[in-house]
């Protein structure tokens, strides 16, 4: 698997968001990325639906709290971090 990233939809973002997408996109992937890390290491053969929620309670905990109250993900992207973690396909990086 390929390491997770946020890209936001344009047409779904108002003006400011619009004009602060490139740091919004890289902090929401940060936030996530440091979430798969820690869901991974903690990983202790729970099922695919509370990896998922996990995953997304611990990227929310990474961010601001007002970008997490906003923050809406595609939860099937989320989901398929959570089943990349469930058959050991991420990995740590090198």
């Amino acid at each position: 698997m390929s390491e997770p990233h946020v890209t936001l939809n344009p047409s779904g973002l108002g003006p400011t968001e619009l004009r602060l997408r490139g740091p919004l996109e890289e902090q929401l992937t940060s936030a996530l990325r440091a979430a798969t890390d820690r869901v991974r290491g903690g990983y202790a053969g729970e099922p695919v639906e509370v990896v998922c929620q996990r995953l997304l309670d611990e990227t929310r905990s990474g961010l601001h709290p007002d970008i997490a109250a906003g923050f809406t993900p595609d939860m099937d992207e989320f989901c398929r971090i959570a089943v990349a973690i469930v058959r050991g396909d991420v990995h740590q990086p090198q």
